[in-house]
């Protein structure tokens, strides 16, 4: 399907510099907030303490915010949970009082506060060696990930081209972890979920460049590599950008109709599909050009019989 009516001829490349310094700088900033201040890891990697209550009447969070506060926990975050009756309250780590003592204690001090009775629906313990495990586990998944994605496009395509797609996901993964490092949004699985996602996205998206680009080499007879990659890329633009509308529509609809529980979540789609689709035009299409990518490298290999053919079919 064509999302462009008419042939388009856009000199992608010619701004390829000007793409590899914007994405430096980013990947810069974003380092550097993660070495200084970090992520707000959630209650998943942190511990802590997950309540989930259900009101009779519509809940005040600012007032129930007050209630925590003035009840000694200043550090409790507070959500809507599916509708404005049901609240998520998450509570992190207290060395010195049990965690079920503590949950007990939170709903007994709230239920003295409102005249209908609370349901208490949920309540779940996140112990800080499970979260450091959670850590762990969950940089592991995306370096596995990433290493796999290595072999795979090594055994598919060249070795250049899976060079490109890993050093387009790092792009994105790094970046993506700089903007909830800088914006301060808690950092949770949901979160972790959506970058191993958006690595999925982002490499699919890669590779029909990729392919159209080794398709694009063979296919035409002269022109520089630029002029090749330029080509590919403006044959495989009316899809990316087909697909990239298409999934941008889904992912703003869990945005805005979600709630506050797949907030994280769906701001990680949102930032991580506008990256990965200029990283497969400008980063990875970027790296293989830098790299030497020709013609050559993408011929089939001669067969040993083929060598001792001559042009009219007779043998040497």
């Amino acid at each position: 399907m064509q999302f462009l009516s008419n042939e388009t001829h856009i000199n992608f490349m010619s701004k390829r510099l000007l793409a590899a310094v914007f994405s430096i700088i980013l990947v810069i900033l974003s380092v550097g907030s993660l070495v200084t201040q970090g992520l707000n890891f959630g209650i998943d990697f942190t511990g802590g303490t997950m309540i989930e209550l259900g009101y009779k009447e519509q809940v005040d969070l600012n007032q129930l915010r007050q209630d925590l506060s003035e009840g000694g926990y200043p550090e409790a975050t507070v959500q809507n949970f599916g509708s404005i009756h049901d609240v998520l309250i998450r509570l992190p780590v207290i060395e010195t009082q049990n965690m079920a003592e503590l949950s007990n204690e939170v709903v007994a001090m709230l239920q003295s506060k409102n005249e209908t009775e609370i349901d208490v629906r949920r309540v779940e313990f996140v112990g800080p060696q499970v979260g450091d495990e959670l850590t762990e586990q969950g940089g592991l998944a995306m370096l596995y990930a990433l290493i796999g994605i290595l072999i795979y496009v090594s055994l598919r395509f060249e070795y250049r081209f899976a060079i490109g797609s890993v050093v387009a996901l790092i792009h994105d993964v790094v970046i993506t972890l700089g903007f909830f490092s800088l914006t301060r949004i808690e950092f949770d699985l949901t979160v972790l979920a959506a970058i191993l996602a958006i690595i999925g996205y982002s490499l699919n998206d890669t590779i029909v460049v990729f392919d159209r680009i080794r398709e694009t080499f063979l296919r035409m007879r002269k022109g520089t590599s630029v002029e090749i990659v330029n080509a590919a890329l403006n044959d495989t633009l009316s899809r990316t950008l087909m697909t990239s509308l298409t999934t941008l529509l889904v992912v703003m609809a869990l945005f805005i109709f979600g709630g506050e529980v797949i907030h994280a979540f769906s701001i990680a789609l949102l930032f991580g599909i506008v990256i990965g689709t200029y990283s497969s035009i400008y980063i990875a299409s970027n790296t293989i050009l830098v790299m030497g990518v020709s013609k050559e490298d993408l011929l089939p290999p001669v067969k040993e019989d083929d060598e001792n053919v001559n042009p009219d079919g007779s043998q040497v």
